[in-house]
């Protein structure tokens, strides 16, 4: 080597993420927390408070509720110079007690406990939700070997929900357990397992009858040729699963003929949509999602609906009218039990959007096969067979509570109400 030529000046100490990290795991660290009435300016004076000492901030979680704050910092211990952490301790007392604070601060070494494997988010519904069956689904988590990790509140109305993340059980087991309970009860349990998957659903796919709208469009028909109780009556075997429904279809559609074709636009105006449909229609767009509807009715309601509501797609039977009267047939293939979950594919092809991450709502047996087929299954006010069978089910005649299973709280149903208003 070349003594005449310089030498290189030896590399300065670099401290990575990852040493950085692996310090706050095995390092002496501070749990603070303070607690009273809520103010603004709280979250800023702790902070400003230990930034005298230096610390780095590992973890922060803040609660408010009904006026009163819980902020817990979780922070590292002061290391060199003067300042100690009795210093610490003793400063950040006082500024509580400037504030009308109380303050409490526990030493530890690391950070907190990775969450346990077996993930889920479990939201729960009750109208009310009582403190019993709160008491009964955290005991039953905890019997299934789950640990409650968080709890957040998404709605105090139309119904109080609930969403807690679980960690430690097996999802399904989650699933099963709570499924029992919640009956029991008498509240609404949804169960899903953690991840990116959950806010990527962006195709959201609907039965119509008893889902969408508070009827049975082929009863409104009926009503119009006297023969109402007669097809309601085969209509609710049908989706009790008692019957086969394309046969049953037939056989209801064919007490129809002679109808003259203006009764379509007399079903339409009697048509009544669920409460919250619209709303969870309207919030699902704005967020980003695609909706569709699928029916064992008539396309001459569902089409209807699409333009209403802004639907993106539809599909249902065809009633056949020739010379301006029903003919007592439908034309082209029938939208059964197969064709429900057969639609639900093509449309998430369609929109691009992969079979995992789609969700499917519907009331009746031939609902089955599309909630099955989709990544969440949602039975809303359905019958048993249904109950049994979906991932989950909601039990209270507002179909906006959907919303909470996708974890989108009140408050920002009703953000994104005031967006389309202006």
């Amino acid at each position: 080597m070349d003594d005449s030529q310089p030498k290189p000046a030896p590399a300065a100490p670099v401290t990575s993420a990852a040493s950085a990290a692996a310090a706050h795991e095995t390092g002496p660290t501070l749990l603070v927390k303070i607690f009273g009435k809520d103010r603004p300016g709280i979250t800023a004076g702790l902070f400003d408070t230990l930034a005298a000492f230096g610390v780095d901030v590992i973890d922060i979680e803040q609660v408010v509720t009904r006026g009163r704050i819980v902020l817990c910092a979780l922070v590292t211990a002061p290391t060199g110079g003067p300042a100690t952490e009795g210093d610490l301790r003793a400063t950040v007392h006082s500024w509580a007690e400037s504030i009308k604070m109380q303050a409490e601060i526990i030493s530890g070494t690391g950070d907190n406990r990775p969450r346990a494997a077996g993930r889920s988010h479990v939201t729960v519904l009750g109208h009310p939700l009582t403190a019993e069956s709160a008491a009964a689904i955290a005991a039953r988590i905890t019997e299934v070997g789950g640990n409650i990790d968080r709890i957040f509140r998404l709605a105090k109305y139309p119904v109080t929900a609930v969403e807690l993340m679980v960690s430690g059980a097996p999802t399904e087991e989650l699933r099963t357990a709570l499924a029992i309970e919640a009956a029991h009860r008498g509240v609404d349990v949804a169960v899903v397992a953690s991840g990116l998957h959950r806010r990527a659903q962006r195709l959201v796919v609907m039965d119509v009858d008893s889902t969408v709208i508070q009827d049975e469009v082929i009863e409104l028909f009926a009503a119009h040729a006297g023969c109402e109780e007669q097809v309601a009556e085969v209509t609710t075997a049908a989706m009790r699963g008692e019957l086969d429904f394309t046969e049953s279809l037939h056989a209801r559609v064919a007490l129809l003929e002679g109808l003259d074709a203006s009764v379509v636009d007399k079903v339409r105006a009697e048509v009544r949509l669920t409460p919250g449909a619209r709303t969870l229609i309207r919030t699902l767009k704005l967020l980003g999602y695609q909706v569709g509807i699928v029916s064992g009715g008539f396309t001459q309601v569902t089409d209807e609906l699409k333009e209403r509501l802004g639907l993106d797609f539809a599909a249902a039977n065809t009633l056949e009218i020739v010379d301006g009267k029903l003919t007592g047939r439908v034309t082209g293939e029938v939208v059964d039990r197969a064709g429900k979950a057969r639609l639900l594919r093509r449309f998430a092809t369609e929109a691009g959007v992969p079979l995992a991450q789609t969700v499917a709502v519907g009331d009746g047996a031939n609902d089955l096969d599309m909630l099955n087929a989709a990544g969440l299954g949602v039975a809303f006010n359905a019958k048993p067979v249904v109950r049994q069978a979906a991932d989950t089910a909601v039990n209270v005649p507002f179909l906006d509570t959907v919303l909470y299973l996708l974890g989108i709280t009140r408050e920002e149903i009703e953000a994104a109400e005031l967006h389309i208003e202006s």
